[in-house]
C-alpha cells in the first residue's frame, strides 16, 4: 500500500503531461487539414530519376 503514495501521484501527472500536451497540439493547429495530409501522403508529386541506359 506504501507504493499507491508513489503511483497515484505519477499517474495524475502523466495524465495532466498527456492532457497539456494535448490542448497544446489543439492551439498549435495541429488538427486542422486532416484531409490535406490524407492526399498529400497518397499523391505522387514526386519524380523518379531517369533510368541510365546501359551500354
Amino acid at each position: 500500500m506504501e507504493v499507491m503514495v508513489i503511483l497515484v501521484p505519477l499517474a495524475l501527472m502523466l495524465g495532466l503531461l498527456g492532457l497539456a500536451a494535448f490542448l497544446w497540439s489543439l492551439k498549435s493547429g495541429q488538427y486542422e487539414d486532416l484531409d490535406g495530409a490524407a492526399w498529400r501522403a497518397i499523391s505522387d508529386d514526386d519524380q523518379s530519376p531517369p533510368a541510365k541506359e546501359r551500354s
